[in-house]
C-alpha cells in the first residue's frame, strides 16, 4: 500500500505535469500572430503549431498507455517527461516553421506518454473514496496552467520573443525529471507479462492520422481518399482487437461498460466544442481589437482561472453525486457560453468576452472532473493505462476535430494568405461560422454526458 508521503510526492509530479503541457498550450496561442509574423506563417501553416502536438499525441497515447500497464507506468512517465522536456529545447532554437511543427510533434508523443500515465499513476495510489478529490486538484493544475500560460506567455513574448516560451517549459520538465527520478521509488505494472499488440498498434496509428489529417485537408479533394483509408483502417483495427487474446485496446471496454463508452464519447465532443475558443478569441483580440499579447493574456485567463477555482469542487461533488448530472450540466453551460461568441463584432466590449469565458470557465471545470471520475471508476485496475489513455485521446481527437473545423474554415474564408495580411472583415465572418458550429457540436454533448448511466451504486 502506497503510504501518504509517496502518494504526496506523487500528486505533486502528476500535477506539475498536469500543469505543463496546458501552459504550453495557452501560452503559445497568445504569441501565436507573432509567431506568424516571424516565420511567414499562413492561417493554415499557424494551426499545424498546435495540431501537430495534438496529432502525434493521439496517434500515440493508447499504445503507450499499453506499454505503460505492461512495463510500467513509472517508466513510461519518466521516458515521457524526458521527450517532452528535450523537444522543448529544440523548439527554442527552431529556425523554420516546418523545424518547428516537426519538433512540436516529437513534443507531442512526449506529452502522450506523460497523459497516459500520469492519472493512472494516480489512481493507483489512492482509494476510491479519494479519486474525485485528487482528480479535482489534479485536473485544477491543468486549469492553473491554463490561467497563467497566456499572462507569462504574454509578458515572454512582449519582451523577449515566443521562444523563450519554451525556455519556461524546458526548465519546469526538468524540475518534474528531478522530482521522479529520485523521489518516487513505486512502480505500478497493471498487465505485467502481457504481450503488446505491434499490429494493432500500427493499425491503430495509421487510422488514426490518415482520419485525422484528412480532416486537416479538407476541403481538397485528396482529403477524402485519406478520410477513407482511415475508416478503413480504423474498422480493421476492431475487428482484429476483438479477435485477440491480447488486445491493444480491449474493445469489451465500449461493448459492454456503457458508463466507459459514452464518458469518452462525451470528453471527444466537449473538447472538440471549446478547444478552439483560446485560439479564436486570440486572434480576434490581436487582430480585430488591435490589444497587445499581454493584454490579451490578461483577458484570457479569466476561463481558466474560473476553471481552477471550480475543478476540485466538481471534483468531490462527483464522490456524492452522480457525474453524469453534474457533467451535463457543465455541458448545458458551456452551449450558453458559446452562443453569445456568435455575435461578436468590431465594437463588441472586452466585458462581453470575459463573461463568455468566464460561463465557459465554470462549464468546462463541471464537466471535466465528473468525467474523469466517472471514467476510471467504470473500469478495474489492469484498465487503469489503458483507460486513461483512451480518454486522452478522446481529448486530444476532440482538440484535433475542433482544430479540423476551424482550419477547414479558414481555407474556404481565407484562403492561403499570410496570417499578418488577412482581411478582418472575413477573419470576423470565419469566427462567427466556428462558434455556431462549435455551439452545434456542444448540444451532442448534453446527450452523451446523461446517456452514461449511474456510477455510484448507492
Amino acid at each position: 500500500m502506497t503510504d501518504n508521503n509517496h502518494r504526496y510526492i506523487i500528486l505533486l509530479a502528476t500535477t506539475l505535469s498536469s500543469f505543463l503541457t496546458p501552459f504550453m498550450g495557452s501560452a503559445i496561442n497568445v504569441a501565436l500572430p507573432i509567431m506568424a509574423k516571424e516565420l511567414s506563417m499562413t492561417a493554415l501553416s499557424l494551426s499545424w503549431v498546435a495540431s501537430s502536438f495534438i496529432l502525434a499525441a493521439a496517434i500515440t497515447l493508447v499504445p503507450l498507455g499499453r506499454l505503460a500497464d505492461i512495463y510500467g507506468r513509472k517508466r513510461i512517465f519518466f521516458y515521457g517527461a524526458i521527450t517532452f522536456t528535450f523537444a522543448s529545447l529544440l523548439c527554442i532554437w527552431s529556425p523554420t516553421q516546418t523545424f518547428l511543427i516537426i519538433v512540436r510533434a516529437l513534443q507531442g508523443i512526449g506529452g502522450a506518454m506523460i497523459f497516459s500515465t500520469g492519472t493512472a499513476m494516480l489512481i493507483s495510489a489512492y482509494p476510491p473514496t479519494q479519486r474525485g478529490r485528487i482528480l479535482g486538484i489534479n485536473i485544477a493544475a491543468v486549469y492553473i496552467g491554463l490561467t497563467v500560460g497566456p499572462f507569462i506567455g504574454g509578458i515572454l513574448t512582449d519582451h523577449w520573443g515566443w521562444r523563450y516560451i519554451f525556455l519556461f517549459t524546458s526548465i519546469l520538465g526538468i524540475m518534474i525529471l528531478l522530482l521522479v527520478a529520485f523521489m518516487v521509488k513505486e512502480e505500478w505494472l497493471g498487465a505485467e507479462g502481457e504481450s503488446f499488440d505491434l499490429a494493432g498498434s500500427l493499425l491503430y496509428a495509421v487510422a488514426l492520422f490518415a482520419i485525422m489529417y484528412g480532416i486537416s485537408l479538407l476541403p481538397a479533394g485528396k482529403a477524402v481518399p485519406l478520410i477513407g483509408i482511415g475508416l478503413i483502417c480504423f474498422i480493421l483495427f476492431i475487428r482484429q482487437q476483438l479477435r485477440n487474446p491480447s488486445p491493444l485496446l480491449d474493445m469489451r471496454l465500449f461493448l459492454n461498460n456503457r458508463v466507459f463508452a459514452f464518458s469518452n464519447l462525451a470528453a471527444l465532443i466537449n473538447y472538440c466544442a471549446t478547444f478552439a475558443v483560446t485560439l479564436l478569441l486570440s486572434l480576434y483580440l490581436q487582430h480585430i481589437k488591435m490589444l497587445t499579447p499581454s493584454q490579451t493574456g490578461i483577458i484570457l485567463i479569466a476561463e481558466p482561472v474560473v476553471q481552477a477555482l471550480f475543478s476540485p469542487l466538481a471534483g468531490r461533488l462527483s464522490d456524492r453525486f452522480e457525474p453524469r448530472l453534474i457533467a451535463s450540466l457543465g455541458m448545458a453551460l458551456n452551449i450558453l457560453g458559446l452562443i453569445p461568441l456568435i455575435f461578436i463584432h468590431n465594437d463588441t466590449s472586452i466585458h462581453y468576452i470575459v463573461f463568455c469565458l468566464i460561463v465557459l470557465g465554470i462549464g468546462f471545470a463541471l464537466f471535466s472532473s465528473p468525467n474523469v471520475n466517472a471514467t476510471m471508476s467504470a473500469v478495474e485496475n489492469k484498465y487503469y493505462g489503458v483507460a486513461s489513455a483512451t480518454l486522452g485521446t478522446m481529448r486530444l481527437t476532440g482538440q484535433m476535430l475542433s482544430m479540423g473545423i476551424t482550419m477547414l474554415v479558414f481555407a474556404v474564408i481565407l484562403g492561403n494568405q499570410p496570417l499578418a495580411k488577412a482581411n478582418n472583415p472575413l477573419l470576423l465572418q470565419s469566427t462567427h461560422i466556428i462558434f455556431f458550429v462549435l455551439s452545434i457540436v456542444c448540444c451532442g454533448g448534453i446527450w452523451a454526458s446523461l446517456a452514461r448511466g449511474k456510477v455510484h451504486n448507492n
